[in-house]
């Protein structure tokens, strides 16, 4: 992946410093990591063998505050992957004015491989190879792709036993026993339904059309995927197209969002703790729907496309296919330099990652927050919170924008890197 995703990263970052006119001097500190550390996890297997797993943390910057980002367990894992998500961790809580800097942690494992027990001594054995660097003061991790709140359970109680006593603020996307928010899990997705009502709600094209009216497809169906299709669905979006990694399910007049998350629940085929809810091949035979491939509904006719899985999925060579005429980033560093560049020119505009999938971060502010002060939050104190910050964020942006005559993400980057230079500029 992952040296191409630094790599668009940088691309980016670099349009937004000569239309912005950044120091020179400033910007340079920016294009690199402030810290990598890569750590070796002997990991005994129930079976009483032993496997050897690397691991990382990567600290970009600290300039804002201490050092934030998730932290994932993936086969595909690597230093280079993780260079770019701490990265995008930085741009992201400097574009919407939270004071952390960014990071990102991995271990290079197929967690859905391991017991419960395996996954438990892992995590554990990761936050005893990363302590010295981490700490509610220093970095606080959180969880990403393939952890959940139980391995943040874990992983707090760890760094108190080495501690010495209980760091709840260590950690944030926990479960709301141990210190977490009950909205925490679903954050990502109401701040990026934030984000796009925002946008309809100013554009000429859409502001007078009801959510009805309005087709969304939903690429991916894991923890943001399926709560973004669900939470549009529930405000009366016709959501047409949703899909994981290996199917797809569509209708033209909209799928039952709920009918579709909830099919395999009734069967009991969904186990606790799973980070996705719902296999979608599993779920074709019991709605009223067809079947796409990935790559059909990347290229639906919809009003609004949600990537929400992986990177680099967006490409020059499908770019010219696009149909939707909004793009909203979910997923980090779905969309290609040279994707943006045709998507641009054909006037479909993209949401970008950093400023549409931030109410994770945020949601892990306020549990960060409400943990070092002892101070629980309301369900409609969070969400108020959230959608606060999201549209501040989003009115800003779309300011510079239009300062700049630029694109959204050029002037989320501008946003970010104003910030990130006056910091690194004050502290000398």
């Amino acid at each position: 992946m992952n040296q191409s995703l630094f790599k668009n990263t940088l691309t980016y970052l670099n349009k937004a410093a000569d239309l912005a006119k950044i120091d020179p001097h400033v910007f340079s500190v920016l294009q690199h990591p402030k810290r990598s550390v890569e750590v070796t996890l002997p990991l005994r297997m129930d079976d009483g063998s032993q496997q050897i797993l690397t691991g990382w943390r990567v600290q970009y910057n600290d300039a804002l505050g201490p050092f934030k980002g998730g932290i994932r367990f993936h086969p595909n894992a690597s230093l280079e992957e993780v260079t770019a998500l701490s990265a995008l961790m930085t741009w992201k809580n400097a574009a919407v004015g939270l004071p952390y800097g960014g990071a990102k942690g991995g271990v290079a494992v197929d967690a859905k491989k391991l017991s419960t027990h395996e996954l438990e001594r892992l995590s554990r054995r990761y936050v005893d190879a990363i302590y010295p660097i981490i700490g509610p003061e220093k970095d606080v991790p959180a969880p990403d792709v393939n952890t959940n709140p139980q391995i943040m359970a874990w992983m707090m109680d760890e760094f108190s036993r080495l501690h010495g006593y209980a760091v709840p603020a260590a950690f944030t996307g926990k479960p709301v026993e141990l210190g977490g928010i009950a909205g925490r899990d679903t954050s990502t997705s109401l701040g990026g339904v934030f984000v796009l009502e925002w946008f309809l709600e100013n554009s000429k094209e859409f502001k007078d059309r009801l959510p009805q009216d309005i087709s969304v497809a939903v690429q991916g169906f894991g923890n943001v995927g399926a709560n973004i299709a669900q939470i549009l669905f529930n405000k009366g979006y016709k959501v047409v197209a949703v899909s994981d990694s290996e199917s797809a399910l569509y209708h033209k007049n909209g799928l039952d969002i709920n009918e579709v998350i909830h099919s395999q629940d009734k069967k009991g085929k969904i186990p606790k703790n799973v980070c996705y809810p719902v296999k979608i091949k599993e779920v074709k035979n019991d709605v009223d729907c067809e079947t796409l491939t990935n790559e059909q509904l990347l290229e639906a006719d919809v009003d609004v496309l949600i990537p929400s899985a992986i990177e680099n999925q967006l490409t020059e060579e499908n770019a010219s296919k696009i149909k939707a005429k909004v793009i909203l980033e979910m997923a980090n560093g779905p969309t290609t330099p040279e994707a943006e560049n045709t998507l641009t020119k054909r006037n479909i505009i993209v949401l970008p990652d950093i400023l549409a999938n931030a109410g994770g971060v945020v949601g892990s502010y306020f549990e960060w927050v409400g943990n070092l002060q002892r101070y629980t939050w309301s369900n409609e104190e969070f969400a108020e919170s959230l959608k606060n910050i999201m549209l501040k964020a989003a009115s800003e942006i779309g300011k510079v924008k239009e300062e700049y005559k630029t694109d959204f993400r050029t002037a989320t980057y501008i946003v970010a890197l104003r910030r990130l230079s006056n910091a690194i500029k004050l502290r000398g």
